[in-house]
């Protein structure tokens, strides 16, 4: 399916567009410096979070509410809870949602009102070292923030049978890694990427195995996880996404052994605000519509 990419607020693509200038520049003059420099280094080169703290929920989502995860390795994390919207007919299912690098809960707060207008709670996972939690970001510790995040949900009536993981670019990675200890019901993966060393890779002229060997925390191997599991799989990807190159995210959609859709934006780029609205929802509904109703309907839990 393809449908027409919407427009991102100018200004915010700008200062993004300088960031990751100012990144690859500094990953540039470093080359010449030695692989341990970079390696180092490298949460600074992966993760960019907005690091004030968080306004309360309900000051951004009417009805939402500050929840604070605690994680396996003693971290208590400030994360959002969404709950339906009052005026939506509720489902008996919700929606995790892992979100980028950059930023943090507040600007995913359009995708899960879109979520919760169509009946799902959300759980919006706020990462360690972001909006104010503790701990340094790296894939292990974000994969321990999203369980938190699932326990969560659980203990409010949401098992991970009636919970969509939904991951947006690193949060991909994240809620597959999460997903191969605790399967959900489906994934949905907005802007998926094979492995983190090959998105460096697209960018940095390095081979493969020192690129690895930089990302040694941060590995993300996506594809591997997805063609591993069994879990339903939603997939959306744009022609124009200029961080994530879309033949990794067509990768990983081949390399999902349930794929039930793979939706493609034509002229999407990577941070377009059409990610956050009804194409995304719209997917989300779809996959839930079509793996938890009919198994609950012949009287599975």
């Amino acid at each position: 399916m393809t449908t027409p990419a919407g427009r991102a607020r100018p200004r915010s693509r700008r200062q993004r567009v300088l960031r990751a200038a100012v990144t690859v520049g500094v990953v540039l003059a470093l080359l010449a410096a030695s692989p341990f420099a970079l390696r180092a280094m490298q949460h600074q080169l992966v993760y960019h979070p907005t690091r004030s703290p968080l306004p309360a929920a309900e000051q951004v989502l009417p009805g939402a509410e500050d929840l604070e995860l605690t994680t396996d390795d003693g971290l208590r994390l400030v994360s959002w809870f969404v709950p339906p919207s009052p005026a939506a007919s509720a489902r008996d299912e919700a929606v995790l949602l892992a979100h980028g690098n950059g930023g943090n809960l507040a600007g995913r707060a359009r995708l899960a009102a879109e979520l919760a207008d169509r009946g799902f709670a959300v759980l919006l996972v706020g990462y360690r070292g972001y909006a104010g939690n503790p701990g340094t970001p790296a894939q292990d510790g974000l994969v321990l923030d999203a369980l938190a995040g699932q326990r969560a949900l659980e203990s409010r009536g949401f098992p991970a049978a009636r919970t969509i993981y939904l991951g947006e670019s690193i949060g991909t990675g994240v809620v597959v890694g999460l997903a191969a200890q605790v399967p959900p019901a489906g994934l949905v993966l907005r802007s998926p990427f094979t492995s983190l060393a090959d998105v460096a890779g697209s960018v940095v002229p390095l081979p493969g195995p020192v690129l690895r060997f930089i990302l040694d925390r941060n590995e993300y191997p996506l594809a591997e996880q997805v063609a591993a599991s069994d879990v339903p799989v939603t997939v959306l990807s744009g022609t124009a996404d200029e961080v994530v190159p879309h033949a990794q995210s067509q990768a990983v959609a081949q390399a999902a052994t349930h794929l039930v859709e793979h939706v493609v934006l034509d002229g999407a780029r990577h941070n377009d605000g059409v990610w956050l609205g009804p194409v995304v929802a719209d997917a989300v509904e779809r996959l839930a519509d079509a793996v938890i109703r009919p198994r609950a309907g012949a009287g599975s839990p």
